[in-house]
């Protein structure tokens, strides 16, 4: 560095009167930030896990709309996949859903599980429906009622 550049002196700035460092706000190959790809308002922004959820809220506000005071209490879940260890009543296969009853103070439960069931619809109307069929069985297992009872449009798929 050539030394006669350097200010000296009285009125020469020191290193804490530098101007502050400008951060260059672009990733390192200078394309512009990294952010989200669509605005957060739009329905495609949502995770498949969250359009999930979505479709299992729906169906059980319906379902609490006509079986309200029998369901009060009762815990509605989603989680990926279901344990390795089948329930002794299940047989063959992975399950989509499983209940269990309310007891020892325990309110009754309803789990989906969202991989199974997401790998058996064809497209998004008919995950729709196999969430509500789901639901519906499990809750009508949860009741003691048949399924049509408590949906009348179980696996009415027209």
């Amino acid at each position: 560095m050539d030394e006669s550049l350097t200010p000296t002196g009285p009125g020469a700035l020191g290193p804490s009167a530098r101007a502050p460092v400008r951060r260059s706000r672009r990733d390192r190959r200078s394309r512009g930030l990294r952010g989200p790809f669509l605005p957060t308002n739009l329905p495609a922004y949502r995770t498949r896990a969250e359009r999930f959820d979505e479709h299992v809220l729906a169906v059980v506000e319906r379902l609490e709309k006509s079986w309200g005071r029998e369901l009060a209490g009762t815990e509605f879940a989603v989680e990926d996949v279901p344990p390795s260890d089948p329930s002794p009543w299940e047989h063959g296969g992975v399950p989509m859903g499983r209940y269990f009853p309310a007891e020892s103070g325990q309110p009754g439960r309803v789990l989906v599980y969202r991989r199974p069931v997401e790998s058996r619809a064809f497209d998004a109307d008919d995950l729709a429906e196999l969430v509500r069929d789901v639901v519906v069985e499990q809750v009508a297992h949860l009741l003691s009622r048949s399924p049509e009872e408590i949906d009348p449009q179980f696996r009415d798929h027209g």
